[in-house]
């Protein structure tokens, strides 16, 4: 019944590495993804969901075992699952990442007054960056459609 459940969660495919050491730094990258996925739970400002999208990428090519605890996990899983599925940015995820991409290149602007070189290089990197955030989904969709007669 379990792998029943987890079929229909849509979990990613697993391509675990055949060479033992990559499988063991890939496990060290995941633990590590939450160990600072985990901190940006507490720490205004710091993203969490990055860090969870990335260690469930490592533990689908070192741990089966570890890549289903994080993809069901009750608090951290919802919000990597949405992403897989749904490419779901939340609403205030996107205004805390508008807002801190928008204080560094303040910041930078207030820095390098006299070069104006690195402003307008950061200025490139975080307007497609803003742009590709605003452009994605706030919420999943409540329902999955459904299709009559087989047709798509």
């Amino acid at each position: 019944m379990k792998d029943t459940y987890i079929n229909q969660m849509n979990l990613p495919p697993n391509l675990i590495s055949q060479n033992i050491a990559v499988r063991w730094l890939l496990l060290l990258l995941g633990w590590f993804m939450i160990v600072l996925g985990v901190i940006g739970i507490l720490v205004p400002g710091m993203p969490t969901t990055v860090f969870l999208i990335a260690a469930v990428w490592a533990f689908s090519r070192s741990s089966m075992r570890f890549q289903r605890w994080l993809w069901l996990h009750p608090k951290l899983g919802p919000p990597v699952r949405n992403w897989y599925s749904y490419r779901v940015i939340p609403i205030k995820a996107k205004i805390l990442a508008l807002v801190m991409m928008s204080m560094s290149f303040g910041l930078m602007v207030y820095v390098s007054r006299d070069d104006i070189m690195m402003p307008l290089l950061l200025g490139c990197v975080l307007v497609p960056v803003g742009f590709y955030i605003c452009t994605r989904a706030s919420h999943a969709p409540l329902e999955t459609p459904t299709y009559e007669n087989g047709a798509e």
